[in-house]
């Protein structure tokens, strides 16, 4: 499986923000800290701001932060909302009706006893359920070296979540 570039700069995005935690980010700091044309980078932010994933602050002193829920969320969640197709074979695909609407699965004339089927469809679920096992928060970690590649001025550590049994960090 291959992610495409929008959904790679999405997750970029989100972590160069879960890196920087104080202030504000601009686009520039992010096409130039990863490299990454600010044209692409505009669209994708503009949807990261549509999930609410990340906030947006419009004027001259501008800018972007990370939500306060998105350290939460997982890489599969991003992966989920950016990319559009997770069909590694026909099969595993919909036909889309004429309108664009969803369809019925395109046959196949061994489907009820493919065994490939059954096997893509399990890596499919293992590849998300490694992505769901990582958090914006975790890939943020350690910040440090993060921010040093990254060019990020002084880092902020991240706290521990305090859990509601414990009361302690």
């Amino acid at each position: 499986m291959r992610l495409t570039d929008y959904t790679d700069y999405s997750v970029r995005v989100m972590l160069y923000l879960a890196v920087r935690r104080e202030g504000l980010a601009t686009i520039q700091d992010i096409s130039d800290a990863y490299g990454i044309s600010k044209n692409h980078l505009m669209k994708v932010v503009q949807r990261l701001g549509e999930l609410g994933w990340v906030e947006t602050i419009r004027g001259r002193n501008g800018g972007l932060r990370l939500s306060e829920r998105s350290e939460s969320l997982t890489v599969g969640e991003i992966v989920r909302a950016t990319e559009n197709d997770f069909a590694l074979v026909g099969c595993l695909a919909t036909q889309r009706g004429e309108r664009g609407e969803p369809g019925q699965r395109q046959s196949c004339v061994i489907q009820s006893q493919c065994g490939l089927k059954r096997a893509l469809e399990a890596a499919r679920a293992a590849f998300f359920a490694e992505l769901d096992r990582h958090t914006i928060r975790d890939l943020a970690q350690p910040a440090e070296p993060l921010a040093a590649l990254l060019r990020i001025g002084q880092i902020v550590p991240i706290a521990p979540v305090r859990t509601a049994s414990s009361g302690r960090r």
